[in-house]
Order: structure tokens, then sequence, then C-alpha cells
């Protein structure tokens, strides 16, 4: 019950974050803003992850995972009402730095939930599960805004995002109980030079990082696309749908693929063909090609952050794996932040 009660409360929350990302992108270019701007409007859903990615692990080893979790349902919540009453740019910032700051008290919590509650021998498996759950929804996030905006407005659809997040708080406020308490330790002494001097550990932030920014990059870029030649909001989502399917299709196969290709080679085929879809996407002008695209660069790029999940936890310091990862979800925020912000003046400046 505990895992399956976690499995909920993500796929709920990560729903609503995705669907957010497209509902405030395209409400945004509705209201004139130019590339730069929505670059520094999708930054914004991660600057609260890239500050609070490591604290919040520890924070939730003091306090437990169940109010952090129903304290980032109500931020959720509170951030994509906010766009409804107050349909300007300046708010949909507010609303994008406080869906951020659920992510991060989703992201963290939820990945260290799995692997509390599970057995040693059930691990791996849990874990390719809550990878699969991630794709899932960024295959339904994407579908519900672009449906909600072509058959309400952006602002209804804004209401629709709430809604999702208020049924999160609601199965925590029900069945919470059952989840984890506190250790009741206090954060250890975090040892941050000890693990930057693992030249694999160096190695798989770099990799990691590079994979979350071509998958963002994506994701950003496909909507102002799609916008520019003419595309429905409902079409955007199914493109962006694409992707989340063949992401969640190759995780299903992922366990054979490594056992054939190993980590290492099958992650640098992921990036040819990230590098392959991105290469495409100027010369696809309709939804169709698009969601092809779309899915041959979901296959790609679908592989990219399990194996790096993989591989981070494998050169993890003994005793220290939690550390480790929260550095992990740090390196791609980085990213996160800058990448959109970068590539969104790179958008503005040429087309």
């Amino acid at each position: 019950m505990p895992l399956y009660l976690a499995f909920a409360v993500g796929f709920l929350g990560f729903v609503s974050i995705s669907a957010a990302r497209v509902v405030l992108s395209l409400y945004a270019l509705d209201l004139g803003a130019q590339p730069f701007a929505v670059g520094m409007l999708v930054a914004m859903f991660y600057a609260f992850p890239l500050l609070l990615s490591w604290p919040l692990g520890a924070l939730s080893d003091r306090i437990g995972p169940r109010w952090p979790l129903l304290f980032g349902a109500v931020c959720g919540a509170c951030g994509m009402a906010i766009p409804y009453f107050l349909p300007t740019l300046p708010a949909m910032y507010v609303a994008a730095a406080l869906s951020g700051l659920a992510l991060a008290i989703m992201h963290v919590i939820v990945q260290n939930l799995v692997g509390v509650i599970s057995k040693p021998a059930q691990r791996a498996r849990n874990f390719s599960n809550f990878s699969m759950l991630g794709a899932a929804t960024n295959f339904v996030g994407p579908l519900v805004a672009g449906i909600a905006i072509d058959h309400t407005s952006y602002a209804t659809a804004c209401l629709f995002v709430v809604v999702i997040w208020l049924a999160s708080g609601v199965f925590l406020l029900a069945r919470g109980k059952v989840l984890p308490g506190s250790t009741g330790r206090s954060a250890s002494t975090t040892r941050i030079l000890d693990t930057l001097a693992n030249r694999e550990i160096w190695r798989t932030l770099t990799t990691s990082s590079l994979a979350q920014l071509g998958t963002d990059l994506f994701q950003f870029y496909l909507p102002i696309h799609g916008h520019a030649v003419g595309l429905s909001a409902t079409a955007i989502g199914a493109v962006l749908a694409a992707f989340a399917l063949a992401s969640f299709a190759v995780r299903v196969v992922l366990t054979r693929l490594i056992a054939r290709f190993g980590e290492e080679k099958l992650l640098a085929y992921s990036f040819y063909l990230g590098a392959v879809g991105f290469l495409m996407v100027p010369f696809c002008n309709t939804a169709l090609p698009l969601a092809l695209v779309s899915f041959v660069f979901g296959i790609g790029m679908g592989c990219g952050q399990p194996i790096t999940l993989m591989l981070m936890f494998s050169h993890s310091p003994q005793g220290r794996s939690g550390e480790t990862l929260g550095l992990r979800l740090t390196a791609n925020n980085v990213m996160r932040v800058l990448g959109p912000a970068a590539f969104g003046s790179v958008g503005s400046a040429f087309g």
C-alpha cells in the first residue's frame, strides 16, 4: 500500500507539472511573449529544484514525507490558480516558480520513498516502474493541457491543473499515515568534495545533465515551433505525448537493452537518436511528421535519465547514495534553469 500511494501521489504531481509547463508556455505565447520570455518562464520551473533538491531529502528524513508532500500539492494548486485570476506574464512567472517548488518536493521525496519502501531485491524493479511512471505523466500531462485549452480557455486550463494537484492532496490526507515516518535523525555532514573527487561521478553528472538538457529543450521548442506553424494546442499536446509514449515504451524493455548493449553504449546510442530528432524538427510543419520525430526522439532520450540514475547509484560512495543522487538532481536542474533561458535567446535572435 505505501508504494502504491507513493506512485499515485507522484503520478498526479508529475502530470500537474507536465500540464502546467504546456499551459503556461502556450498562454504566454498567446499573450504575445517572445521566445526568450517563454524560455525564462520554463526556467522558473527549475529554480527551486536547483536550490532545494539537496536539503529537501534531509528535511524528509527529519519530519517524514507526508507533510512536505502535502505542502508541495498546496503550492502547486495555489500557483496554477494565480494565472486564472491574473492573466499576465508576471503572474505566470510566479505560477511557474510555485510549480517548481512543488516539483522539487515531489521529485526528491517520491524518488526517496520508492527506495525506502522497497526491499533490496525489489528496488531495481520499483525504480524501473518509477521511471515508466514519469514517462506516462509526460504523455498524459501535455494531452490534458492541449485538450483543456482547445475546449475551454487558457485560464480555465489552469484550473484543470489545480484540480489535479488537489486530488493529490486528498490522497495524502486520506491515506498518508501509511507512509514511512521520520527517521528521527538530523542530516549528516555532507562531504561534497569527497564525492566530486570521483572521476566517474563527474562523467555521470555531465552525461545526466546533458540528457536532461536535451529533453527539456525539445519539450521547450516544440510548443514554440508548433505555434509558429499554426498547430492547435491539442496537436501540440499530441506531438509531445508521442515523445512520452516512446519514452515509456523504451523503458519497458530497458533491462533487455542494457543486457544486450551495456549501459554506456546504449546511452551513446540514445544521444545519436536525440541528435536526429533535433535535426528533423525544422523540416516538419504538420502534426504527423512532428509526432514521428517526437517518437524517435523519445526512444533515444527516454533511456537517458534511467541509465544515468543507475550509473550514479552504482558509483556512489558506500552509505552516501542519497547524497550522490541529490547531487545528480542539482546538476540536472542547473541545466534546466540555464538551458531554456540561453536557447530562448537563440530563438529570439535567429528564429
